[in-house]
């Protein structure tokens, strides 16, 4: 019999099967560590480094592995990548019997019912939303999955999305007069007959806070579950054990009974009328709070007088809207779905103003447009951690950033993970040689003003000095990569990628394709990002990413540390902002090949104690104070040694 290994040496048959592959200790001791977690059915907790090859090394033992396996990623875009091209140049080579299915989530499949709706009412849309329906409509004939991911004639936010895809609230289940040829339902069903199904994080815990019905079978099905990107996983499981409800949610609610009025119950005219009563509510709930974008404390802001009458009106507006829709129960499943949601909705709405409840965080977040109130539990390890112990269930937890240094602790605390083990492995890559980290001398306090001009300055002298090479600005806030960005477009005419200008993949491509351009992000750009060679020597980090003080979340969560004694900074602050700096850093080192320098401009990395934990849990690069130095080791990949 093949031992795990076996699979991982310079004659093996995944050396034959991939192009490029070579053996790696660190990788091969993963994967017989996993192969020992399934056999035994316990929990593994596994930090690999980038260069590890932490993805085989987990495909392998699943793939020779018996029973059920379901794999979780954080984000669809590794999702995809996981299931069009790892899985099956891997099956293909050792395991080909293994059924392997992709499962999104509901969002992201074309809803036939909602389609035919649509185009019924077609004459209330926009022209682009018309013009969008008709290319739908056309790519519905042909799509065998009806993931409208392949719908590439329309850009990913195109407007008409969420009048032809369903959501848990507006979907009819088994009612649905197209129900048998449901592209969820089927997709559903694929998932549960293969093998190896492949999700993300957010449909794992909506499938496990039963919040989506009729989903609730897939999870209890696996034998084994892997989460890939697993640090995530701690803030994303708070949001689904908590409860939110938002003005888009219920503006979309108001819009389809307007729709159901329009092609079903014509002489339902209240129906129209409540329908207009509540988007008027919530346009005057949304001017209840503040103009600009923003998160804040619900407990707080919800004493305020003029929010107070705010709400009122809008849960007036509610009840009226859920007493027409009574009226008329029973003479379209339409409309009965709608009356369920909005009972539902009362609920959560009724749930969100009583904010005296202790043991959750209450909190608003603001668009230009909507609200959104949050109730998010302070931690959820003892949900979690039950759900793991009980199930007969094999669970792998694995991230480049799961560790402080080598201790597990942080991760385990947050979810409850009492009886796992836990694998810290180091990347294969040459840091010392490959890279260069530096602090530079002599900047002002990240909170100082003088700050900005510093930074810019920065910035420039890299840009001198990385002519052949592409450059990242990583930032921690918006506000002060728009103030960077808008002097930099008038002291450079290298190509600028700004966050927001486009979508997150176009804005990649393109600056992947400059060779030598200058990506400015804030978080989303700090992690999952895979950039290698030339066209990526440079990351600069603006400074320690910590939370904002005033975030409602971490207020609360810092108050609940606090009540029980324990060191809030160490224990709530500190943890998170090492693993973000951590994945902001493994952005500039991809490959054996890869060269650059990372500089993180804040002071406290050297002057302040805590600065060691982040050094420790940094990539060994060689360190400097020096930015002179930094500038010389770019100039020298560029070939140029004249500056």
């Amino acid at each position: 019999m093949t031992r795990i290994a076996d699979y991982f040496q310079p004659d093996s048959v995944l050396a034959d099967a991939l192009p490029g592959f070579s053996p790696r200790p660190a990788q091969t001791e993963m994967a017989t560590a996993i192969a020992t977690t399934l056999k035994k059915k316990q929990q593994l907790v596994v930090e690999a480094e980038t260069g590890t090859g932490k993805t085989y090394a987990y495909l392998v033992p699943i793939l020779k592995g018996s029973g059920h396996a379901m794999i979780s990623t954080g984000t669809k875009a590794l999702q995809e990548q996981l299931f069009h091209r790892d899985l099956p140049a891997l099956r293909d080579a050792i395991a080909p019997e293994k059924q392997v299915s992709l499962l999104k989530g509901r969002s992201n499949y074309l809803c036939l019912h909602r389609l035919a709706q649509s185009q019924a009412q077609a004459t209330e849309f926009t022209k682009l939303v018309q013009k969008q329906l008709v290319e739908v409509k056309r790519w519905s004939i042909h799509t065998e999955d009806g993931d409208v991911g392949g719908l590439s004639s329309l850009p990913e936010d195109a407007e008409v999305l969420p009048h032809v895809t369903s959501t848990v609230d507006n979907c009819l289940g088994r009612d649905c007069p197209d129900y048998e040829k449901c592209h969820l339902v089927l997709a559903r069903k694929r998932a549960l007959e293969a093998d190896i199904v492949v999700v993300n994080h957010h449909l794992f815990f909506a499938d496990m806070a039963l919040k989506d019905v009729g989903f609730g079978e897939l999870i209890p099905h696996a034998d084994a579950l892997v989460f890939d990107e697993a640090h995530q996983l701690p803030d994303i499981a708070s949001q689904y054990f908590g409860e939110a409800l938002g003005s888009r949610q219920l503006t979309e609610m108001a819009h389809d009974a307007k729709a159901i009025y329009l092609t079903e119950l014509k002489d339902l005219r209240q129906l129209d009328k409540a329908a207009d009563k509540l988007i008027g509510s919530l346009r005057d709930w949304r001017l209840a709070f503040p103009i600009d974008p923003q998160r804040g404390n619900w407990r707080q802001f919800a004493e305020a007088e003029s929010v107070q009458e705010a709400a009122q009106q809008l849960t007036e507006s509610l009840t009226f809207f859920r007493d027409v829709a009574k009226t008329a129960l029973g003479r379209s499943q339409d409309l009965d779905t709608l009356y369920e949601r909005c009972v539902q909705f009362i609920h959560i709405w009724n749930l969100l103003q009583d904010t005296q409840r202790t043991g959750y965080s209450f909190w608003y977040e603001t668009t230009p447009r909507h609200v959104v109130l949050h109730q998010t539990p302070l931690q959820v390890a003892d949900k979690f951690g039950r759900y793991v112990r009980d199930s007969d269930a094999a669970w792998v937890f694995t991230s480049a950033t799961l560790a402080i240094g080598e201790d597990f602790g942080h991760f385990t605390r947050l979810l409850g993970l009492d009886d796992a083990q836990t694998l810290c492995l180091p990347s294969p890559f040459e840091f010392a040689k490959q890279g260069l980290l530096c602090v530079p001398r002599f900047l002002p306090q990240p909170q100082q003003r003088e700050m900005l001009p510093e930074l810019v300055q920065i910035a420039t002298k890299v840009l001198d000095a990385n002519r052949n090479g592409g450059t990242f600005l990583l930032f921690t806030s918006h506000r002060m990569l728009q103030l960077v960005a808008r002097q930099l477009e008038a002291l450079t005419n290298r190509p600028l990628f700004i966050q927001g200008s486009m979508n997150k993949r176009e804005l990649l491509r393109d600056f992947i394709h400059a060779g030598n351009g200058v990506l400015l992000g804030t978080s989303s750009f700090w992690e999952g990002v895979d950039v290698r060679g030339s066209a990526l020597t440079c990351v600069i980090i603006d400074k320690l990413p910590f939370a904002a003080p005033d975030d409602p979340l971490l207020q609360a969560r810092i108050e609940d540390c606090r009540m029980r004694g324990a060191e809030a900074f160490t224990q709530v602050q500190l943890p998170p902002a090492v693993i973000a700096l951590k994945q902001g850093a493994g952005r500039l080192i991809r490959d054996r090949h890869d060269k650059g320098v990372l500089i993180v401009c804040d002071q406290r990395l050297v002057s302040k104690p805590y600065g060691q934990q982040f050094l420790a849990s940094l990539p060994p690069l060689r360190r400097t104070r020096d930015l002179q130095q930094a500038l010389d080791f770019l100039n020298e990949l560029t070939g140029d040694t004249s500056a």
